[in-house]
């Protein structure tokens, strides 16, 4: 299904504003069915420790009966500095709740947060998650040689930097889906040196060698009211992965959506991306 005119017109009229009264007018957008999921999917496992820190804690979806089903393990946004694994009751747990309605199991993850833990942090904690799923994920119905990192702005930039940091990424996920993420192709905000430290100090730490160079299968998104350093960010890796592999990666406007939207609607009627993904995460994991 598609977008109701009611959210298309609601967030055309947002266009690319950020901020906490956008988030708030898309939870509104989106809090009516995904609580209906809230209660038809609750969690099978909650704030399980897949590392040392208070962060280090995840949920588990999965759909009755789960035998052997592909795993997505999914990473919020929040700038580097804040989000949780479950807000407001429902949201980027949303996206391990869809999961489990498409017959995978899902997994939200918390991580460490900026300015108190910087690079790299983030996707040392990816690497982490994706080490504990694969030791642990049986137990739950989940296969653990069927694993997809998937992640949204803050949260793609950490899967990105997941691929960068382990050499090994290839052997232990199927796949990865960036969503709004930054991978190096515009100047480093101002704001993002809270996680990355000093401006001479980005070169060395994005992630975009990773994720440009990576054989690994990539779905990657943007939303068309995504900011213009995202979109950029989007369309700089398009670019550079057909330049070095001959050809781009699987990838998707989201046209009606803007940059929390994106996430925030996976699991409601309008299944234009979430098709999309759940059609990368199959083909990945057969």
């Amino acid at each position: 299904m598609t977008q109701s005119a009611q959210i298309r017109a609601a967030i055309d009229a947002t266009g690319c504003a950020m901020g906490p009264d956008v988030i708030a007018g898309c939870r509104q957008l989106f809090g009516e069915e995904q609580m209906a999921l809230v209660a038809a999917v609750p969690p099978v496992a909650s704030d399980v420790p897949y590392g040392p820190d208070a962060r280090h804690v995840l949920d588990i979806y999965a759909p009755v009966d789960a035998r052997d089903a592909p795993v997505v393990v999914f990473v919020h946004g929040g700038g580097f500095v804040l989000g949780s694994k479950c807000e407001d009751g429902w949201a980027n747990a949303a996206v391990g709740r869809w999961a489990a309605t498409q017959g995978m199991v899902g997994v939200v993850i918390n991580y460490r947060l900026a300015p108190d833990h910087l690079w790299p942090a983030g996707g040392a904690d990816v690497g982490a998650a994706v080490d504990w799923v694969r030791a642990n994920i049986g137990a739950y119905g989940g296969d653990p040689a069927r694993i997809v990192a998937m992640g949204t702005s803050a949260g793609a930039v950490h899967v990105a930097g997941f691929l960068s940091l382990r050499p090994d990424h290839a052997d232990l996920v199927r796949g990865a889906v960036l969503l709004s993420g930054l991978y190096g192709y515009t100047p480093l905000d101002v704001k993002d040196e809270r996680y990355y430290g000093a401006p001479e100090d980005y070169p060395a730490r994005m992630p975009r060698e990773g994720v440009a160079a990576t054989t690994l299968p990539l779905f990657v998104a943007a939303a068309q009211y995504d900011p213009q350093r995202f979109q950029a960010e989007f369309l700089g890796l398009m670019t550079e992965r057909n330049q070095r592999h001959g050809t781009m990666p699987l990838g998707h406007i989201a046209n009606g959506h803007n940059h929390y939207s994106m996430a925030m609607h996976i699991g409601t009627s309008d299944t234009r991306l979430s098709a999309e993904v759940a059609d990368f995460i199959t083909r990945v994991c057969a």
